[in-house]
């Protein structure tokens, strides 16, 4: 039997280990602003999801957001590093809710932005996967939905070569890598269960943030998530989705100041 492949990371500067969770359809230089702040004071791991940025392509294992933070903790394994904290975005705060319910005495302290990890409405659900079967059938995002997905994740804040970033990169994937890893990634995503009670087993310090503008992950989730947490929860202003890019000195003081006083 073949080995597992690894995904791909980047490991920079020294401290405490600090692992890093991208949004769906982005990569791990999404991180890039806080990256730099970050590594002046811990070890900063980002790794990219499977058939994102330079990781290779979905493997046929990965089948719940569960096996996703499993596959996070497969890394860390390969690195030695024992215990760490751990910051997700979006998906990345959905598998990195999951890893610190799954291991208590691994996981030091959680940081969870724009992010929701009870299910999908009805109607949300079959919206997205209308769209995901749509990238399907052709092999590529149409332009009128690149400019919806594109709105989604970005607000009239955003910088605009982020924007542009954006754009270029959903324009830039292959039919075989929609095919392969972003269609099936988006119905694991889209399509999971309500988690929301696995949140009593984050036995962590944790912190729960959220974009004012954020359209996908409204506040109102994070802050339902911060409740069931019974911890802080901070409303990111003038940011949306992606509230680490468009509010990135706010974000990274955010992130700095609470790792230092939990880990």
């Amino acid at each position: 039997m073949n080995a597992k492949p690894m995904m791909s990371f980047l490991d920079s500067g020294t401290g405490f280990p600090v692992l890093l969770g991208h949004s769906y359809l982005f990569d791990k230089a999404m991180w890039s602003p806080q990256i730099e702040t970050l590594s002046r004071h811990f070890r900063v791991i980002a790794p990219d999801l499977w058939g994102h940025g330079e990781s290779p392509a979905l493997p046929a294992t990965p089948t719940s957001l569960a096996d996703i933070a499993a596959d996070n903790l497969a890394l860390m394994d390969s690195l030695g590093i024992d215990q760490f904290a751990v910051v997700g975005l979006s998906v990345g705060g959905m598998w990195g809710a999951e890893l610190a319910a799954a291991t208590p005495a691994r996981v030091k302290a959680v940081m969870l932005f724009d992010t929701f990890i009870g299910d999908e409405t009805d109607l949300a659900r079959e919206r997205y996967f209308a769209m995901l079967n749509a990238i399907d059938a052709t092999g590529t995002i149409p332009p009128a939905l690149l400019d919806y997905i594109v709105g989604q994740f970005y607000s009239q804040f955003a910088a605009p070569e982020d924007i542009q970033q954006l754009t270029a990169y959903l324009s830039s994937l292959s039919a075989e890598q929609l095919r392969s890893s972003i269609v099936p990634l988006g119905k694991l995503i889209f399509g999971r269960p309500d988690r929301m009670a696995i949140l009593n087993s984050v036995a962590c310090p944790a912190h729960v943030a959220t974009g004012e503008l954020d359209l996908p992950r409204p506040p109102v989730e994070g802050r339902q998530m911060a409740e069931a947490l019974g911890c802080e929860f901070t409303l990111i202003p003038n940011a949306a989705h992606i509230s680490n890019r468009e509010s990135p000195e706010y974000v990274s003081q955010l992130i700095v100041d609470f790792l230092k006083q939990h880990c």
